[in-house]
């Protein structure tokens, strides 16, 4: 066997170890957390912020926020990102990135509440911070994963005959495919952290388990909101990674 294929199945079995270290974490997490409550006397007031309906709620409310505001992020950034890198508009880009940049530069707390004023407040309003907020990473791989495409790959599809859309949906955009997944990964655990603060404008999320043990000082209430919304991210990770692999081109 040759040196290359001993290094490819080695690979493969790194990855495939690496698979199943994230759902090993969540499970002893999610374990260590149910034995903490466990062991607890909890007072009336704690009984009631984690009885069961409560803190799924608050969980599936987070991933609603999460799931809508990444979903939007992508049929935003992607779109944009492509069509920024054509011939003609790409010097608009830098004006684009550079107000994306600006966005994610200031605190996310600040975007939630300036929309909020604006805007109102409500789960949509939420969705729209987050889309704002996350957009860079989505907007930015997209236009760094296509720039970085070979131009002779490019310049070998044109003298075959290829027209720009063709060049662009059979070189382009396959070749850039991991850069892109990177910049959504990136996004989507952006999104389950910022939503905790969406409990802040009325979103719900378990940003409101989080203070409501910060505002009743209950520690117990505290901690199981954090290590639930550690364990969505871990979750979430994983599930993007999976994804990453699936979706990349072979060979790639």
């Amino acid at each position: 066997m040759s040196a290359g294929a001993v290094e490819a199945i080695t690979e493969s079995d790194t990855r495939r170890s690496r698979t199943w270290v994230l759902p090993v974490v969540v499970l002893v997490l999610l374990g260590t957390l149910w034995a903490y409550v466990g062991s607890l006397r909890l007072d009336s007031i704690e009984t009631r912020s984690l009885a069961s309906d409560v803190v799924m709620t608050a969980l599936w409310e987070h991933i609603q926020l999460v799931v809508t505001s990444t979903l939007l992020t992508i049929a935003i950034g992607v779109p944009l990102g492509v069509l920024l890198t054509r011939p003609g508009i790409s010097k608009a880009g830098v004006i684009v990135l550079a107000a994306a940049n600006a966005s994610q530069a200031v605190p996310s707390i600040g975007v939630l509440v300036v929309l909020a004023m604006v805007f109102g407040v409500g789960f949509w309003m939420a969705v729209l911070a987050l889309v704002l907020y996350a957009l860079l990473p989505v907007l930015r791989n997209t236009m760094v994963g296509i720039r970085h495409v070979d131009p002779a790959l490019i310049d070998a599809g044109r003298g075959m005959g290829m027209s720009g859309r063709e060049v662009l949906f059979t070189i382009e955009l396959p070749l850039a495919v991991p850069v892109m997944l990177a910049g959504i990964r990136v996004a989507l655990i952006l999104n389950v952290g910022v939503a905790t603060l969406a409990a802040f404008t009325n979103a719900g999320g378990l940003g409101s388990v989080i203070s409501a043990g910060i505002s009743l000082d209950r520690t117990p209430v505290l901690v199981v909101g954090s290590a639930l919304t550690m364990a969505l991210a871990l979750t979430v990770d994983w599930l993007a990674g999976l994804a990453e692999r699936v979706l990349r081109p072979r060979g790639i």
